[in-house]
């Protein structure tokens, strides 16, 4: 019996042993588990990363991006590609990123429309603001009113005067671009039919300008200035309160008789949820350093973009004020959520 009783107290001890054996196994892969984030950052990256640009080469959204994607790559240690995937007023680029592994190395360059998409379409496969972690934004940037060199409009009145006695139609980088919203705040002012003609990107969209297709249309400067530059396109007036420094001589909508009349669009970064957030401020902290280079800041003064390089907390504040804000001039221009 006593034999028994201390092989039984023999046994209970092993049992003991290997409960805590067990616990400590359970923590240190607890502990491992938690560490592979930061792990995984402090390795981050050791592969090129790819930029998904939701709309065609060429447009302004494009032109910004690939500036700071090429200085980038030069401070974060790997090639960062630019892939653009256009259609769907960027919601397809915009799915693709959503739907990507959350390890940094596939991450979206978009507009403002980003955050006014949510207010144009009831049935959306992702939610803008919920599966996507905020990088920075890159870039604050006025819209133009353009028409075709050709044209005998001078003034955004001259274009009123116009739409009186004739059918227009403006074009717009796609449904719900904030180049649809300042043409569709412009023909709610007026008060006058003008027909809108969405694109898949500015570049198509200005193609067509200049081609006489469409009468007008406003659109970013990065896209717009070549076409200004090139004795293309005719700039009439600025969507913001204040003239730009790139071309002083044009007025803006306010000065033109549109008092209050100050729309203006920007661009971002935005990675998928759940990528760890050292890799996020680790992305912030190389564009900003991109936006910091005299190269990037001439030829953003050169396109009427303002660079901004903020951190990943504030500019997810941002996209939420901004969301407010466009809900509010999609209200006002009347557009039914399709």
């Amino acid at each position: 019996m006593q034999s028994l009783t201390a092989h039984r107290g023999s046994s209970t001890g092993h049992n003991i042993l290997n409960l805590r054996a067990a616990l400590a196994l359970a923590l240190a892969c607890a502990s491992a588990l938690a560490a592979a984030p930061a792990l995984a950052a402090d390795d981050y990256p050791n592969r090129p990363i790819t930029m998904v640009v939701p709309y065609p080469p060429g447009g302004p959204t494009d032109i910004v991006s690939r500036l700071v994607a090429a200085e980038m790559s030069k401070t974060i240690g790997q090639n960062i590609v630019v892939d653009n995937k256009p259609g769907a007023s960027g919601m397809i680029g915009a799915d693709l990123v959503a739907r990507a592994a959350p390890d940094g190395y596939t991450f979206l360059a978009n507009a403002s429309l980003h955050v006014i998409n949510p207010y144009i379409y009831r049935s959306m496969r992702y939610d803008a603001f919920k599966d996507f972690a905020p990088i920075t934004q890159l870039a604050d940037v006025p819209l133009v009113l353009v028409v075709p060199q050709a044209s005998a409009v001078k003034t955004p009145q001259d274009l009123v005067a116009q739409a009186k006695s004739q059918q227009l139609n403006f074009g717009s980088a796609g449904s719900a671009s904030a180049q649809q919203l300042a043409g569709e705040s412009f023909k709610a002012r007026t008060g006058l039919p003008m027909q809108h003609v969405p694109y898949k990107g500015s570049a198509p969209a200005l193609t067509d300008l200049v081609g006489g297709q469409i009468q007008f249309m406003f659109d970013s400067m990065p896209s717009a200035t070549p076409f200004i530059r090139s004795g293309k396109l005719r700039a009439v007036a600025v969507t913001v309160s204040q003239r730009v420094a790139e071309f002083p001589n044009v007025p803006t909508m306010a000065e033109s008789g549109f008092p209050g009349f100050d729309i203006s669009t920007w661009y971002g970064l935005w990675a998928p949820k759940g990528t760890p957030p050292a890799i996020v401020a680790k992305l912030a902290e190389h564009a900003a350093m991109a936006l910091r280079q005299p190269n990037v800041i001439s030829q953003y003064a050169s396109m009427g973009a303002k660079p901004v390089g903020s951190k990943p907390a504030d500019f997810a504040r941002f996209n939420e004020t901004e969301g407010k804000k466009w809900r509010e001039i999609v209200t006002a221009a009347g557009i039914t959520p399709q």
